[in-house]
């Protein structure tokens, strides 16, 4: 049986980002857990074709990669930086050329970035609403961190890390129902492939 396939979606249209390393980190403790093919994609490698285009028949090369791996996924990893208590346009422009019925019951991990906590509850006031429309079974636990949880670049309040390592034991084990798979700890592998640079700002 082929190794199930993760897609990571940060929505953050710089490049480096606090919103790649959070789904960067996520990803990573996913793969501590389970066999899997990992790909992770910044907004910025669709380029600008995926702004301009209306339709999917209207997407460059670049930006229709990014929509095809999201539709062809064994489970999501998203990230977005939160701007005026939502996620970016471009993040959700990206969803909205989604095919409607490819993500119905995919697992889908929610993750995002803001200047503070009062943007904490955009994952679930946005961003689990997003994906209960197309049916999708997101992890219980989401991630937010904001600016002050970052020391160089690098996530590091403790709080955060632990819901890091939930949420991705969440993901793994709803993958593992979707393959009806048990791999031992011993025999973990993964081909990891990560589109993009990492993190520094917002």
């Amino acid at each position: 049986m082929s190794l199930p396939r993760i897609v990571g979606l940060s929505g953050s249209p710089r490049r480096p980002s606090k919103t790649s390393t959070l789904v960067e980190l996520v990803a990573a403790e996913v793969l501590n857990r389970a066999q899997a093919r990992l790909e992770i994609f910044d907004l910025v490698d669709a380029g600008p074709g995926l702004g301009a285009a209306l339709q999917r028949p209207n997407l460059t090369l670049p930006a229709a990669r990014i929509i095809d791996a999201i539709e062809q996924a064994d489970a999501l990893i998203v990230g977005t930086p939160v701007y005026k208590g939502a996620y970016t346009g471009l993040f959700k422009h990206v969803f909205d050329l989604v095919d409607p019925r490819a993500l119905i019951g995919k697992p889908v991990l929610l993750t995002a970035t803001g200047g503070g906590p009062r943007h904490a509850l955009v994952v679930e006031h946005a961003l689990r609403p997003l994906f209960g429309f197309f049916e999708a079974l997101t992890v219980p636990t989401a991630v937010y961190a904001s600016d002050a949880d970052f020391v160089d670049g690098q996530l590091n309040d403790a709080d955060v890390l632990v819901r890091v390592s939930t949420a991705a034991q969440q993901l793994t084990g709803l993958l593992h129902g979707r393959h009806h798979a048990d791999r031992s700890p011993e025999s973990r592998v993964a081909d990891l492939h990560i589109v993009g640079g990492r993190a520094a700002s917002r």
